[in-house]
């Protein structure tokens, strides 16, 4: 039997099919699990109705995760549609394009909110939506994604890393207020992988450069290899790790000068 045969999961921050949130998906659906997708706007409405109908009964549902009722019309429709939620996938992130592309010291007051409220503050307000949901299954998984520009400087990540490094945080603090509710909350920091996202950020391709040279298996990484890491966080083999970020990024994370 699929080792996720049975269970129920929302997906949030699908944009196309090169999305890391979409890998997850595919993989999760094809380890037995219902979803159901989220798209914020309806530019990107088209793209994730299309994606959604070549997975089994997948719900799609809008979602702007800065406007908390939208949250909570999603939390309803789960509940009428599944009456419970087992995991909960957050690939949500956005910074001003301005704000990407000055220096870190001219970021925007508005920017900087924008960036931290949207990455970080989103993955608050839908675990606090999402969390009785899982209680009625009895225990739940919340993952997120990150990047190392949490940790280390890279050229052109500015206020995105500092928003990363807030989600990180906020991975800990709910790991550990949630714990005694039986929910877990981790985060896959992968390494670059060329999503809509990652164009956003002027020299990309530079970053994506230097993996291949300095980590340890000397490559970069593949959008499987990322959904498959965060298929073990969501599915009951990971039942005892909460908490945590895990790495999957070649090995580059560990590597000095």
């Amino acid at each position: 039997m699929p080792e996720l045969a049975g269970t129920h999961g929302l997906i949030v921050g699908v944009a196309n099919r090169r999305s890391i949130s979409w890998a997850i998906a595919q993989a999760a659906a094809s380890a037995g699990a219902r979803l159901a997708l989220t798209y914020q706007g309806e530019r990107l409405a088209e793209n994730v109705h299309e994606l959604a109908a070549t997975l089994d009964s997948a719900l799609v549902l809008p979602c702007d995760v800065s406007v908390d009722s939208q949250i909570s019309d999603v939390a309803v429709a789960l509940e009428r549609e599944f009456g419970g939620l087992d995991f909960l996938v957050h690939g949500a992130a956005f910074a001003p394009k301005p704000d990407l592309d000055n220096p870190f010291l001219q970021t925007s007051r508005e920017g900087f909110r924008v960036a931290l409220d949207v990455s970080a503050y989103s993955l608050v307000a839908l675990a606090r939506a999402m969390v009785p949901l899982m209680e009625r299954r009895g225990s739940g998984s919340i993952v997120t994604l990150t990047y190392l520009g949490s940790q280390r400087v890279f050229s052109n990540y500015h206020v995105m890393g500092v928003a990363k490094a807030a989600l990180e945080a906020s991975v800990r603090y709910l790991a550990s207020e949630l714990g005694p509710r039986r929910v877990r909350v981790n985060a896959v920091s992968a390494g670059p992988i060329k999503t809509l996202a990652a164009s956003g950020i002027s020299g990309f391709s530079s970053i994506r450069q230097a993996y291949p040279d300095r980590a340890p298996l000397r490559r970069n990484v593949e959008l499987d290899e990322v959904a498959d890491a965060a298929l073990f966080l969501i599915s009951p083999k990971s039942r005892a790790v909460t908490g945590e970020i895990l790495y999957v990024d070649a090995g580059y994370h560990v590597t000095g000068i």
